[in-house]
């Protein structure tokens, strides 16, 4: 627990200037920075050569943050959440309190609610939802370990998180639009 501290420490030191780190989500490696943070996020989209249409989704670790990154949430949110033990990203209408560079056209947004000690750790020191995007070169296939990332990812992130780099990863989560008018629509299972 103490190793996880320190790097929880040396990840938040990063992000509060503005900096990218590569770490091991709840599902693959990701890249992360401060959800709020409009530069850094659009250093993410030029590092993944992604176009900003495209967009990320934000990792928080409880009701509290959720509420605070969103005016409405359908019930149902919490439905899905309890009753799945596999990561879940749910597509929310609303967004607030973000970079405007991480909303979709739509006035969406994608969440998931992660238990993972170090991003809980991470995002209760950070008291702000922390951006998640896999780490890969728009177009190219998500890396399953840390090994197959690509270099120019792994050189052009501010701090490489030092757990789990010898672990395959899981798959990406399942991704369910839900709108503030009960639409719902599975994205990817």
């Amino acid at each position: 627990m103490e190793e996880i501290n320190k790097v929880v420490h040396e990840a938040f030191e990063i992000i509060e200037k503005g900096g990218i780190i590569l770490y091991p989500t709840d599902t693959v490696w990701g890249l992360g920075c401060d959800a709020t943070n409009e530069e850094a996020v659009r250093r993410i989209y030029e590092l993944k050569r992604r176009e900003e249409q495209k967009s990320m989704i934000v990792l928080v670790n409880g009701d509290r943050l959720l509420y605070h990154t969103f005016s409405q949430i359908p019930e149902v949110a919490f439905d899905i959440w309890d009753s799945t033990d596999k990561p879940t990203t749910l597509i929310l209408d609303s967004p607030k309190n973000v970079a405007k560079n991480l909303i979709a056209q739509d006035d969406s947004l994608g969440v998931r609610m992660v238990k993972k000690p170090f991003i809980f750790k991470l995002i209760e020191r950070m008291k702000k939802p922390l951006v998640s995007t896999s780490a890969n070169i728009s177009g190219f296939p998500t890396p399953n370990s840390f090994s197959e990332i690509d270099y120019r990812i792994i050189s052009g992130v501010d701090y490489v998180v030092p757990l789990e780099q010898d672990k395959k990863c899981n798959k990406p989560s399942t991704i369910i639009k839900l709108q503030n008018d009960l639409q719902v629509k599975i994205i990817r299972q």
